[in-house]
């Protein structure tokens, strides 16, 4: 019982930036480096984000899931305003 408490414990003490629900505005990215010699997770990001050229801007609603993804590849997107 003691360890599951902790396993508990210790997953609530993660904190991760979250997108304001006030703020329904959709996110505006831009592709803007090359996914050439990077791993093959951040191919799969770039992909799943929908962009398939370079300087590309796409819309995307400002989720938790979505920031996350943004979140792993900052190299190579921009969040433009």
């Amino acid at each position: 019982m003691a360890t599951r408490t902790s396993k508990q414990a210790a997953r609530n003490t993660k904190t991760a930036v979250k997108a304001d629900p006030a703020n329904t505005t959709p996110l505006r990215l831009q592709y803007y480096r090359s996914a050439i010699c990077t791993p093959t997770k951040h191919k799969r990001v770039v992909k799943g984000l929908g962009f398939t050229r370079l300087n590309q801007v796409v819309e995307r609603e400002n989720t938790d899931s979505i920031r996350g993804m943004v979140n792993v590849i900052p190299h190579l997107v921009r969040i433009l305003d």
